[in-house]
């Protein structure tokens, strides 16, 4: 036991020399950053920004690879099972945290197999509904909804996308019978909701915007917590009595979970410097985000809470990905 607990003493000073190391040597090739949706999507946009700017500061490539699939659970299973080393990561948006209750049968231990290291940025969705619809207001449309049980339908991206989540948790918190009607995609779902054809979309702010401004959609509030900085004038769903509402489009950074801790906090430490730029804060702006950069273990406890959430979700309103 002496003799055990001797060597254990000598082993912990050498493990942190040897994770000290990594640190100071990392990165020590070229870099990848996993994007697990195709080319062109919020999250291939961000991987390729912080991408381009990594490269500058650390000197070394960053391939930005596209590995799509199954809502994103193609390329985290890729990352999961990669060397830990800290030279390969994953970019993944809010839907991560909703796979492990979306699928029965993950290829990878989602919880054990990748180590958060930051919560890059966020942004809300805006609920817009036709303007044929007639309400102004969250409450109007709560009142509108309690008074015409499963005659109201809401539109979304698909089963399981954030929208649907969106409208599941909207149902849940004002005690509402919406009717979710799910499409291949939100460009099949915009059009239906411009055209009336259904009527209530929780909808990227960016892409809002402009159809608000021209009187296309009504916008009734933001799905963040409080009034986002990209749309001020526009009210939290939150303010309607609706304290429970929170739900927010956001993207993290994560690397196989055996990767040096020290590694971890260098790269996040990067990861921060290179979001904090002011052209990179602006573009981010321009994206409808608002940059983070949390710490891992900020990282960590937010990951948690959402996953807790959207599984809490799911299983309310019997969501599977097969549906």
């Amino acid at each position: 036991m002496r003799r055990a607990s001797i060597v254990i003493r000598t082993l912990i000073p050498v493990l942190a020399a040897a994770g000290a190391a990594h640190a100071q040597t990392y990165p020590s090739g070229p870099l990848r950053v996993v994007s697990p949706y195709p080319p062109g999507g919020g999250t291939d946009i961000l991987a390729r920004t912080i991408g381009q700017k990594l490269n500058e500061r650390l000197g070394q490539p960053v391939i930005i690879e596209n590995r799509a699939g199954a809502n994103g659970t193609v390329g985290a299973a890729f990352v999961a099972k990669a060397p830990p080393d800290g030279h390969t990561m994953l970019i993944v948006p809010a839907g991560y945290a909703a796979n492990p209750a979306l699928y029965k049968n993950l290829p990878y231990d989602q919880a054990r197999e990748l180590a958060p290291v930051s919560h890059l940025a966020s942004g809300p969705l805006v609920l817009v509904v036709h303007p044929s619809l007639p309400v102004r207001s969250v409450k109007d449309l709560v009142a509108l909804a309690k008074a015409r049980p499963g005659q109201l339908n809401v539109g979304s991206a698909g089963n399981g996308s954030l929208p649907h989540l969106c409208a599941e948790l909207f149902n849940m918190v004002a005690g509402l019978k919406i009717v979710h009607i799910p499409y291949k995609g939100s460009g099949a779902a915009v059009v239906d909701v411009m055209s009336g054809q259904v009527p209530i979309y929780f909808m990227n702010v960016l892409q809002s915007l402009p159809l608000i401004k021209s009187g296309k959609l009504r916008a009734l509030g933001v799905t963040s917590p409080q009034r986002s900085p990209i749309a001020p004038d526009l009210p939290a769903i939150a303010e309607a009595g609706l304290a429970e509402f929170d739900m927010t489009n956001w993207y993290g950074l994560l690397v196989p979970s055996a990767t040096p801790r020290e590694v971890i906090n260098k790269l996040q430490q990067e990861v921060a410097r290179v979001l904090n730029l002011v052209e990179l804060k602006e573009r981010l702006a321009n994206e409808g985000m608002t940059v983070v950069a949390s710490t891992p273990e900020q990282f960590i406890e937010f990951l948690a809470r959402e996953t807790a959430k959207y599984n809490r979700i799911i299983k309310a309103a019997g969501i599977t990905a097969s549906q």
